[in-house]
C-alpha cells in the first residue's frame, strides 16, 4: 500500500492526540514530522502533550517535534482550556526523557517539502500562524506543498468560540486569511459547523464502547477526551468531538469524503464582532474559489476505523503517571 507523506501542524490537546496516534498507526500514514503552534492550552504543555501521545503508542522519538510560533501574527493568544483543560487528563511521564528538535517548525515546514516539491502534504489542526509565516518567509512554500488539509471555520455556520468564529480561525484570523489568499492549488476544508458536528462526534455511550478496551491506547485516547466530553455536553454538543483526527483520515483515505464542493473561502479580520468567521461564497458569487470545502463524510467508516487502531497493544516507552 502507498505511504501518504505529510506534516501535522498541531496545538496538541484532545483530538490532536488521537489525530498523532492516527498519525502512527494508520498503514497509509508517513508522518514526517510534528510541527508545534499555539493554540488550544499553554505552548509547553501542547508540546508534553505531543511527547506522552508518542509515548502512548511506543514511538517516543520515531518523529521529530518542531517547535513553531507561540504567538499568533498580530494578537495576543487566546486558550481554550476551559474545554480541554490541560489536553491530557492530568498524565505526565519523565519529560527529562524526551527531547525536540533544534530547527524552527516554520523552517522544518519549508524545508520538507522544499526537499520533495509537490510529494509532501501539511495537514493544520491548530491556528494557521506556522503556515502563513512559512509562507511569509519563502514563497516557494506554497508550490511547493501538495495539498493542505485544515481543520477550521465553518460553512456559513455556528462557531463554538463566538457565535460566528470556530476556535482556530478567531486564534489568528489574519493568518488563516493569509494562507486562503496566498495561491495554494489545493487546499481541503473539514469545518465545525456541520461537518464535525454531524460526523465527528459521536455520542458519550459509543465513546464509552470504544474505550473500554484494555489497551494503553484505549486508556490514553479516555484520559485525553473525558474533559471535552463534559464540556461539549454542558453547552449542547451531545458527544465527543473529533475533527483533527479526522482531517488527518480524509488526506489518507479520501473514500472517507462523501460530499465536497469548491468555494470562495475569506476570514474576517477586521471586526470584533465577526472576528474569524469562514465566509464561504459558492459559484452563485462569480468569486474565484481556493478550496474545497468538505460538506459530509463517512462517519461509521471512520469510527470503525478508530476503533480498530485503539485496540493495538503498545508498550510505551516510558511509565505514565495518571494512567489508571
Amino acid at each position: 500500500m502507498e505511504k501518504v507523506p505529510f506534516i501535522l501542524d498541531t496545538d496538541t490537546a484532545q483530538d490532536d492526540c488521537v489525530a498523532i496516534l492516527v498519525g502512527l498507526l494508520d498503514e497509509r500514514a508517513d508522518m514526517r514530522a510534528i510541527t508545534m503552534v499555539a493554540g488550544n492550552v499553554g505552548f509547553e504543555r501542547q508540546i508534553r502533550n505531543a511527547h506522552m501521545t508518542l509515548n502512548a503508542a511506543g514511538a517516543l522519538g520515531r518523529v521529530p517535534i518542531h517547535v513553531g510560533c507561540s504567538q499568533p501574527l498580530l494578537r495576543p493568544w487566546v486558550s481554550a482550556e476551559e474545554v480541554h483543560g490541560d489536553g491530557a487528563g492530568g498524565l505526565s511521564i519523565d519529560f527529562t526523557k524526551t527531547r525536540l528538535e533544534d530547527e524552527h517548525a516554520v523552517d522544518a515546514l519549508i524545508r520538507i517539502t522544499a526537499e520533495e516539491p509537490g510529494k509532501v502534504s501539511v495537514v493544520a489542526i491548530g491556528p494557521l500562524t506556522n503556515i502563513a509565516t512559512a509562507i511569509a518567509k519563502d514563497r516557494n512554500f506554497v508550490k511547493n506543498v501538495k495539498s493542505l488539509y485544515i481543520m477550521g471555520g465553518s460553512n456559513n455556520g455556528r462557531g463554538n468560540t463566538t457565535s460566528s468564529a470556530e476556535f482556530n480561525f478567531y486564534v489568528d484570523p489574519e493568518a488563516a486569511q493569509m494562507v486562503f489568499t496566498s495561491g495554494f492549488a489545493d487546499i481541503h476544508v473539514l469545518t465545525w459547523d456541520p461537518v464535525t458536528l454531524e460526523d465527528a462526534t459521536i455520542t458519550r455511550s459509543e465513546y464509552l464502547q470504544m474505550t473500554d478496551k484494555g489497551t494503553v491506547l484505549a486508556k490514553f485516547f479516555k484520559k485525553v477526551c473525558d474533559t471535552t466530553l463534559d464540556f461539549n455536553e454542558s453547552v449542547g454538543v451531545d458527544g465527543s468531538t473529533h475533527p483533527d483526527s479526522v482531517t488527518l483520515s480524509c488526506l489518507l483515505h479520501p473514500e472517507l469524503i462523501l460530499d465536497e464542493n469548491t468555494y470562495r473561502v475569506d476570514v474576517e479580520t477586521s471586526s470584533e464582532l465577526t472576528r474569524g468567521y469562514s465566509a464561504m461564497a459558492w459559484d452563485k458569487f462569480a468569486r474565484p474559489a481556493n478550496a474545497h470545502v468538505i460538506e459530509k463524510v463517512d462517519k461509521k467508516a471512520y469510527f470503525e476505523h478508530l476503533d480498530q487502531l485503539l485496540q493495538i497493544d503498545t508498550e510505551p516507552n516510558l511509565p505514565f503517571k495518571g494512567m489508571e
